[in-house]
């Protein structure tokens, strides 16, 4: 973002107070909010607040994210966070990608997806790569409109059968490079300290506290 004379706008900070998780998954606004504890922030899901969830119209993870996160801060009054995060499977063209929550159905059930995640792989044969990565966007919007955004990412395996309760999503079928466990099986406090969501959150704590 740039001003009249072509130069880069500071960051926008996030002093301490009240921020909208723009999410309805419990996983995922429970995941951060632990992440964003020692900040001072005191979070509450859009869920609470009883708003609704935005149709994710954007062509990537960041679009949607800022999507999501705008429309929280616009109905809350309040300063809104947003993840928009996905499985990106090699073999499988980039897929679930912006579409890994749709996999799951109608009923989000995970059991569901990671399957048609292992399927569509054997179905690639046996040449097909197991290699994959997990994207997080983070998109922190206030109600005037600004927002600034984060992108991480982590690489891995994908592994079957799934193993491991913790966690929520794929979370079972991903083994991190450099592990030999799933973040379905990761204590949570290792998996914050590597994670995709993990890597985004820095840069985000670098730039706005």
């Amino acid at each position: 973002m740039s001003d009249d004379f072509g130069q880069e706008q500071a960051i926008r900070k996030l002093g301490p107070g009240r921020l909208v998780i723009a999410s309805h998954n419990p996983g995922k606004v429970r995941e951060i909010g632990e992440l964003l504890a020692p900040y001072g922030i005191e979070t509450v899901s859009a869920a609470a607040l009883d708003l609704p969830e935005p149709e994710e119209t954007g062509t990537t993870f960041i679009a949607n994210a800022e999507l999501k996160a705008m429309q929280a801060a616009d109905l809350s009054g309040l300063p809104a966070l947003a993840d928009d995060s996905g499985l990106c499977v090699e073999a499988l063209n980039g897929d679930p990608g912006i579409f890994s929550a749709r996999w799951a159905g109608p009923t989000k059930d995970f059991g569901i997806a990671m399957r048609l995640v292992w399927d569509n792989i054997q179905a690639k044969g046996p040449e097909a790569g197991h290699g994959a990565h997990f994207i997080c966007a983070l998109a922190l919007a206030w109600p005037d409109g600004h927002v600034e955004a984060f992108e991480g990412r982590v690489d891995g395996t994908i592994i079957w059968p799934p193993r491991g309760d913790r966690g929520f999503g794929y979370d079972p079928i991903f083994q991190p490079h450099g592990h030999d466990i799933s973040f379905g099986e990761m204590d949570p406090e290792k998996k914050h300290g590597m994670s995709h969501r993990a890597d985004a959150f820095a840069q985000l704590v670098a730039a706005v506290f």
